[in-house]
């Protein structure tokens, strides 16, 4: 899920650092116009980047590729607009402590996953607007499932679009869409585990959905 350091061109690599730079002010901006206690909020956020820093290690073998818990959706419907800046804060640490994914890339791997994030907080916000249990669920399902779905996306459009001319791009592109399909298992398994949770969190603690 990871884009490493030298697999894209220093010009995107520029371009979304920049383009993260901005989506991260604007969602502090947005997260402080909308939230009443953006406190706690930032506290709940420092947890679950720990947590989005800790999943990505769990490697889970499924053949050609390993893949790893994204966690998107979650911490879109916890977190809300903050969500973006707590993936850039775990890919960060990712980078310095394990040499995981990369500096030069982190903009382009926070917007695809951040970027998922936020994408799947407004699925969860208009699906579950309707009351009732069942459609938390669905929400919470359809959050999960496409915070990983949309992810991967996002990160082998970049990959496919920015594959240099000189070497075999049948046989990459052919590999990197082997990767997507590999994550489909993984994206239906946090659907359902976003769904469960989504469903525990309304019962104990629901002011702690973001549906703002």
């Amino acid at each position: 899920m990871h884009i490493p350091d030298g697999m894209v061109p220093g010009d995107i690599c520029v371009a979304g650092l920049a383009g993260a730079a901005a989506l991260t002010w604007f969602c502090v901006k947005k997260a402080q116009s909308t939230y009443k206690d953006t406190a706690r909020l930032v506290s709940r956020a420092s947890v679950m980047a720990a947590v989005f820093f800790v999943v990505s290690w769990i490697h889970i073998p499924l053949p050609p590729v390993s893949v790893h818990p994204v966690l998107a959706g979650l911490m879109g419907i916890l977190l809300g607009w903050i969500s973006f800046p707590a993936i850039l804060t775990g890919l960060f640490f990712q980078a310095v402590m394990f040499g995981h994914g990369g500096f030069t890339t982190i903009g382009i791997n926070s917007l695809s996953m951040g970027g998922a994030a936020l994408l799947a907080r407004g699925l969860f916000v208009l699906l579950q607007r309707k009351s009732g249990e069942r459609k938390i669920l669905v929400a919470g399902f359809v959050a999960g499932f496409a915070g990983v779905m949309m992810a991967v996306v996002f990160t082998c459009s970049f990959l496919i679009l920015t594959l240099p001319e000189y070497i075999n791009t049948k046989t990459e592109i052919s590999s990197i869409l082997g990767m997507s399909a590999a994550h489909l298992p993984l994206a239906l398994a946090e659907g359902v585990f976003t769904a469960l949770v989504v469903r525990f969190i309304l019962r104990v603690r629901p002011d702690m959905l973001l549906v703002a």
